[in-house]
């Protein structure tokens, strides 16, 4: 569903990437990992389209997307969640999701209720700002803006990053639904082992913008694995 090849990626003079290479089959949750500043954000933004990549290719679904922009990513099927729990905090959880809904093609608002029924806490709170909501909270609200959209694939930026374990918990479970039940490809950037060894099929791990180590949910019990992740 998403190949990605060769992909270099700059700020300004500054490069992240070198030959990034990365392939998502449909229905499969691939985590990409490393530690802090080896360009894990770089590289889904790259993907999405946020940063525009200076080599290589970005293929979704057998199209090349590469220098399309992000909006028409998201339209072709590609939800997106940043790091950093983002949301419109002046709007309310309801006024959240209906702008989200507003802004696609489709236009259900059943898919409202979908998203809802992944994050059910979500619904007691529709009515408050999401600036009020605990990071936990507003992680939930920014993902179920993206499943609005009803991606085909899920890309997720470290989404348990400093979160209360409780949501956590919720989170993962979320993810793990998806993925499973829902049959949702899931490209996920996670720095906690334990956790990509309960949720992954296959797993990439890069240091110095690089992909150094690859293979299946398995092997992330190499000795290697736990070494390119130490901090």
């Amino acid at each position: 569903m998403l190949e990605v090849t060769g992909l270099e990626a700059a700020y300004g003079r500054a490069r992240v990437l070198f030959g990034v290479d990365l392939s998502v089959e449909a229905g499969q949750l691939m985590c990409v990992m490393g530690r802090n500043g080896v360009g894990k954000t770089t590289l889904l933004n790259s993907v999405m389209g946020v940063l525009t990549p200076t080599a290589g290719k970005v293929v979704f679904d057998g199209r090349d997307v590469t220098r399309l922009p992000t909006y028409e990513r998201v339209r072709l099927g590609m939800g997106y969640v940043p790091q950093g729990h983002e949301t419109f905090p002046q709007l309310t959880v309801a006024e959240n999701l209906q702008v989200t809904l507003e802004a696609t093609r489709h236009r259900d608002r059943a898919a409202v209720a979908e998203a809802l029924e992944v994050f059910p806490r979500l619904k007691e709170m529709l009515k408050r700002r999401a600036g009020f909501l605990s990071g936990g909270q507003q992680q939930q609200l920014a993902i179920a803006r993206a499943l609005v959209t009803r991606p085909r694939m899920l890309i997720l930026d470290e989404p348990t990053e400093g979160i209360q374990p409780s949501i956590v918990l919720e989170i993962e479970q979320a993810i793990e639904r998806l993925h499973k039940e829902r049959g949702l490809a899931v490209l996920l950037v996670e720095q906690y082992l334990e956790l990509a060894l309960r949720l992954a099929d296959g797993f990439v791990i890069l240091d110095g913008g690089m992909v150094r180590h690859s293979g299946t949910a398995a092997d992330l019990r190499d000795e290697e694995v736990r070494r390119l992740l130490a901090v």
